[in-house]
């Protein structure tokens, strides 16, 4: 439904945006993923060192207590996605879920900080996931909704940059948080100073009574699957942004262990956040170019094709060159890669939805492509480092899994 006769929640979006309402969609953005990337990056891997019963390797606790998170991430964010398309709150259908979420996620941080058990710590990370991603799949609907195509690559970079400025604002909140507690504490702070720009500063487009998706669980259930062969492109770009992000969730997630089991560093923890500090430096000097650049050449496939290799090459350094140099070498390539891709491929993921009336539903399909790989993750880094020839195979994996996912893009027929 387009054009004068659809809503202004439904209608295809022509204004373009302005700065301020970018920014805060940004702010908000990287709020989510400091929520998410502080425990990722330090906070569980710690927990999991301190409750991990004797005999209990901290590595499969770590792998179990992220397999599960990442599970609830994948089922509930087209379900929290159904739900706000269906809203005709009075705030609009997106305001509501990005309060509610970011609120709850951070009661759920400040719980799971508490914990005392590994039970108890997966419980407290399943809420973390299941409240967090309620605002973020809102926050990620915002962009089709009120951002023109011709200005979504740019609007992309702003929010890949915000998202890495999310992940070394929650490792560096999650270093400097007095303890694992105090960690937790921090990030919940961020989450919600973070989205209160953005949930009072901005007005959401109110869905009429009456002209939203068919109510009820079924209708609900139902619509949670969109065909592949009716929607090949569709299926395609999630398939490419599914490989890409195991390969980097393949690379990242035993960060802090590889650091300390297998580099020696005294400070694994310090190294952790000078690594991810180095990454998001280069990420910054190409994300928001390449989402610009991607815009005015009015092409998405090249860019992600390039960033696809740029992050084998990086990931192929971890294998290869296992040295602290090496190390700070590939998080320098990393970010280059994944600025180009993260600032693009959102373009290209809005560019290809069906419909406008299941926008945040079909982006919350297309999210489960960044939690599946932290399912798949885990279940294949733990036998290539325990069974089948340690970080050497693991980075050389991750490495093959990025160029495929990179080369499928070429499948996509509607985008340039």
């Amino acid at each position: 439904m387009t054009g004068a006769a659809a809503p202004e929640a439904l209608a295809e979006p022509s204004q373009e945006v302005r700065r301020g309402w970018t920014a805060s969609l940004a702010l908000a953005n990287g709020a989510v993923w400091a929520g998410w990337y502080g425990p990722l990056q330090i906070l569980l891997a710690l927990q999991a060192a301190q409750l991990a019963p004797p005999g209990v390797a901290k590595e499969s606790v770590l792998a179990w207590v992220t397999g599960l998170g990442a599970a609830v991430s994948m089922v509930v964010s087209p379900v929290f996605g159904a739900l706000s398309d269906r809203t005709t709150s009075r705030f609009g259908r997106r305001t509501p879920w990005i309060a509610a979420g970011a609120g709850g996620g951070a009661a759920a941080l400040v719980l799971l900080g508490g914990a005392r058990s590994v039970p108890a710590m997966a419980v407290g990370w399943c809420g973390v996931q299941l409240t967090l991603n309620a605002a973020f799949a809102a926050l990620t609907a915002a962009v089709p909704d009120r951002v023109p195509h011709r200005q979504r690559g740019a609007v992309g970079g702003w929010l890949g940059a915000a998202q890495i400025l999310g992940v070394v604002a929650g490792t560096g909140l999650a270093t400097a948080g007095a303890g694992v507690a105090g960690g937790y504490l921090a990030c919940a702070g961020c989450v919600v100073l973070g989205t209160l720009p953005y949930v009072l500063g901005h007005r959401d487009p109110v869905l009429p009574a009456g002209r939203q998706p068919a109510r009820g669980v079924g209708a609900v259930l139902r619509g949670l699957w969109i065909s592949p062969r009716r929607h090949p492109d569709l299926a395609w770009a999630w398939l490419t942004r599914f490989l890409i992000n195991l390969g980097n969730a393949l690379a990242l997630l035993y960060l802090l262990f590889y650091l300390r089991d297998g580099l020696h560093r005294p400070d694994p923890d310090g190294g952790v956040l000078l690594l991810t500090a180095v990454n998001g430096v280069t990420l910054l000097g190409t994300v928001v170019v390449a989402g610009i650049w991607s815009d005015r050449a009015g092409r998405r496939k090249p860019f992600v094709l390039a960033a696809g290799v740029v992050m084998t090459v990086a990931t192929g350094l971890l294998a290869l060159w296992q040295t602290w140099p090496g190390a700070l070498c590939a998080a320098a390539l990393l970010g280059v890669g994944f600025g180009v891709f993260t600032s693009v491929d959102l373009a290209l993921m809005t560019d290809v939805l069906p419909t406008a009336a299941h926008r945040a539903k079909d982006l919350g399909l297309i999210n489960i492509a960044n939690a599946l790989p932290q399912v798949a993750a885990p279940a294949l880094a733990a036998p290539l480092v325990h069974q089948l020839g340690g970080y050497r195979v693991l980075y050389g994996v991750a490495a093959g899994i990025g160029l495929l996912g990179a080369v499928l893009v070429l499948r996509i027929r509607s985008v340039a």
